[in-house]
């Protein structure tokens, strides 16, 4: 074969092999000025794409278009259309629709990190007292500061979430609760001090950590978080000048007391000043027996922190300090969480991404208590199933589901504590045994409650 091969039947109508399209026909005859109207059209469509492609209907280009000020006279000379409906129309037809994604909303459970990190910190800076006074104690003297302390913990979980369900209500009720709630635990937890107390030093040591931690509690509370650390001034002072100065006994005294008394002075100012508060209306006050499991775990958790410190009280101290990461988790997870929620279509999917999340906040919160125990000697198992426990509490409590992690924390603390004292177990092992199924059960619970969405909706 040789020579061109006809398209066309009859061997004409084309001696080369080429294809023709629609564009190669010459262009219709058009009525003069209409390329320069289609022009402008297209320029206009371009111009204003962003806001026609959203559009539902050509009436809201039509609005669009009174908007920049298109006049009749304007649309039939410059567009050439004979009214603003018919280049609504066209504009319409030439952009394409788009429909972008509404601005992702702000994460309401976003933390402060400096308030947590100042919050970890004072958790942990009330025990430099004791490095100041505790060559003055005696033996017995202990058993009164811990009997103390618990009652104090106990109480101040308490009335902290009572005096949060009547923050809801107004930083003046809550006020009132805290006036009235402060000064009767620090009376009991003296109390409880006194009656385990072998001297009246011991007893004045008791009364001065009890004053200090009621009014630690109001303070974080109300937000008062750096008059508490103002009010630590001294006693941290005092404490950084020990590796030099040896102050003696009347100022390893006189400063963890000035603490205490400037603690005490800013709570009383913190709660004048929620008095020019203005009233809320009335309403029904929560049953105080609503804070009952927050105090139950108060106690419960003061017994596993003490059991722990009996034999490694620097990891303790890291144990403490984490607190303040601690809660900043907390407020991480109920964000990524809300974010599962947008990001998910099915429960199952919101489940597994829950699970997940909850997972990481975990491990975020323990890991790095490993290095923690580590330098401090301690064996690394009980400390971080101790602080996996805890964290996992306080999650579900978050989210108003206190009774069962206040009655589980309770009974690993009864264990523990029989455990050791009773002679059956060692310390570390004790803790192992108790806050191991402890945390299994707890986080359990956490992702069957958390793992739905209502509770994050």
């Amino acid at each position: 074969m040789s020579g061109p091969m006809a398209l066309e039947p009859g061997g004409t109508g084309g001696d080369t092999l080429s294809l023709r399209l629609a564009d190669d026909r010459p262009p219709a005859r058009s009525a003069p000025g209409a390329g320069t109207a289609r022009d402008a059209v297209d320029r206009l469509a371009a111009d204003l794409a962003e806001s026609v492609g959203p559009a539902v209907h050509p009436y809201e280009v039509a609005a669009l278009l009174e908007s920049e000020g298109l006049t009749a006279e304007i649309i039939q000379e410059r567009y050439g259309h004979p009214n603003l409906f018919s280049l609504a129309s066209a504009l319409y037809e030439r952009v394409p629709r788009t429909f972008p994604e509404p601005p992702e909303p702000a994460d309401p459970w976003r933390p402060d990190p400096v308030r947590c990190g100042l919050r970890g910190a004072l958790f942990a800076l009330p025990g430099l007292a004791y490095l100041l006074t505790g060559r003055l104690w005696h033996a017995e003297d202990l058993d009164a500061l811990v009997a103390a302390g618990l009652v104090s913990w106990a109480w101040g979980q308490a009335l902290g979430h009572r005096a949060h369900l009547r923050m809801a209500a107004g930083r003046r009720e809550a006020g009132r609760t805290l006036l009235k709630g402060a000064p009767l635990g620090a009376l009991a937890a003296t109390a409880a001090g006194a009656s385990l107390a072998g001297s009246v030093s011991a007893v004045g040591a008791a009364a001065a950590q009890s004053v200090y931690l009621a009014a630690a509690g109001v303070l974080l509370v109300l937000g008062g978080e750096r008059l508490l650390l103002a009010a630590l001034a001294p006693l941290t002072a005092g404490a950084a000048a020990l590796p030099w100065w040896d102050p003696g006994t009347v100022p390893r005294v006189a400063l963890p007391l000035l603490s205490v008394l400037g603690a005490a002075v800013v709570a009383g100012l913190a709660l004048r000043s929620t008095r020019t508060a203005s009233p809320a209306p009335g309403g029904a006050r929560p049953s105080p027996l609503g804070s009952l499991p927050y105090g139950l775990f108060g106690l419960s958790a003061g017994v596993l922190v003490l059991l722990e410190g009996r034999q490694h009280p620097y990891a303790v101290i890291a144990l403490t300090v984490s607190m303040g990461p601690a809660e900043w988790l907390l407020y991480r997870y109920r964000g990524m969480s809300v974010g599962a929620l947008r990001a998910t279509a099915t429960p199952t999917a919101f489940l597994l991404r829950s699970t997940g999340v909850l997972c990481l906040c975990l491990l975020l919160y323990v890991l790095p208590l490993l290095p923690a125990a580590l330098l401090t000697g301690a064996e690394p198992v009980p400390l971080l199933l101790l602080a996996a426990t805890l964290w996992t509490a306080l999650l579900l409590q978050a989210f108003g589901a206190a009774w069962q992690p206040a009655l589980v924390c309770l009974t690993a603390a009864c264990g523990a504590a029989a455990a050791i004292a009773l002679g059956l177990l060692p310390g570390a092992v004790a803790l192992t045994l108790a806050c191991g199924p402890a945390c299994a059960w707890l986080l359990l619970r956490a992702v069957r409650l958390l793992g739905r969405p209502a509770p994050h909706a």
